[in-house]
């Protein structure tokens, strides 16, 4: 099984920003070593717990760190940007690293809607654009636009005999829907969206158009997941991503807290509420438990490939879950 890591770089309460990227390019390095199929980066914005906004850029050092690993980006939020210019940082990644680039692409603000203006104020105008963002930033990468568009001149640069692996990211049928008419690879973001993904996945698949990009389906499913030593640990370790999703949920966005102030932190009902319903998006358990589990959720996905993203209240104690799902899966 091709299992991958999606990191977002997160800022645990007392450590920096520069620590949270440290760290990724840590995991990267780890990840590599481990077996690992890809390690993607996730663009988000004006967070505080998250510290990574430009992925195009620490994909960069994490190429140059590592050697085997593809690397990419879960995703580039297209909306805001040229698909030129995004074309020709992701020429020049491969440039970098031949036949390693993964480029996904998404179309969610990854921040809050005054953020979103501030990065670009058309952005939300260009929502409606994006399936022709799509189409253009794909020909701008194989130098094919057509003869009657209007920038066929403009090349993207540097040109080369390769070009990354092209993938539609999404939670809902949206993307799914696109990436099988447009004939690209698709991921669900299960971590987000915990209902119905298995129903989008395979439609995805019955539908899909071959292209020239792929001859066949090609589907990952996302899943956030915690791996224990025993499920009280593992259970343990999820404190801090409850505590998370409970400020996500009611607009306090904060650092990632440390697992023992997690565990002292007082809820109140209606928060209570929300951990029991966030629980949806999170597999926590011991290795044999989750080997078993992910299994079962490739299967219903119909996936080819599973992506794992974790987050806890150290890094150590990420390092340590990533290993034993290495571990747990031979990789």
């Amino acid at each position: 099984m091709k299992l991958s890591v999606l990191d977002q770089s997160p800022i645990i309460k007392g450590q920096s920003p520069t620590k949270a990227i440290e760290e990724t390019l840590e995991l990267a390095r780890l990840a590599d070593d481990l077996g690992y199929h890809r390690f993607w980066l996730a663009e988000h914005h004006n967070m505080n717990g998250l510290a990574d906004p430009c992925p195009e850029i620490l994909m960069t050092a994490i190429g140059q760190n590592t050697t085997r690993i593809r690397i990419g980006t879960g995703g580039v939020l297209l909306p805001y940007y040229s698909p030129v210019k995004v074309a020709e940082i992701f020429r020049m990644q491969e440039a970098l690293c031949p036949n390693r680039i993964d480029l996904g692409i998404g179309r969610a603000p990854g921040g809050d809607m005054l953020t979103a203006k501030a990065i670009n104020a058309n952005s939300f105008y260009a929502v409606n654009e994006f399936p022709q963002q799509v189409v253009d930033l794909v020909n701008w990468l194989q130098n094919k636009l057509p003869d009657d568009h209007p920038y066929e001149s403009v090349a993207a640069m540097p040109r080369g005999e390769s070009m990354p692996e092209i993938w539609l990211l999404g939670s809902s049928d949206y993307s799914s829907a696109l990436a099988a008419h447009l004939g690209t690879r698709f991921a669900f973001a299960h971590f987000i969206n915990p209902i119905g993904g298995d129903v989008v996945s395979k439609h995805y698949r019955s539908s899909f158009q071959a292209s020239h990009l792929e001859e066949k389906p090609n589907s990952m499913v996302c899943i956030f997941v915690i791996c224990g030593e025993t499920e009280s640990d593992a259970e343990g370790l999820a404190a801090s991503i409850d505590h998370r999703r409970v400020m996500m949920a009611t607009g306090r966005e904060c650092e990632i807290l440390p697992t023992k102030e997690a565990h002292t932190y007082e809820y109140s009902a209606t928060e209570k509420a929300i951990i029991e319903r966030e629980r949806n998006r999170v597999i926590l358990g011991t290795p044999d438990n989750i080997k078993h589990r992910l299994t079962d959720l490739k299967d219903q996905f119909e996936a080819d490939e599973l992506m794992i993203l974790t987050i806890t209240g150290s890094y150590a104690s990420r390092i340590k879950s990533y290993e034993r799902i290495a571990s747990a899966f031979d990789l």
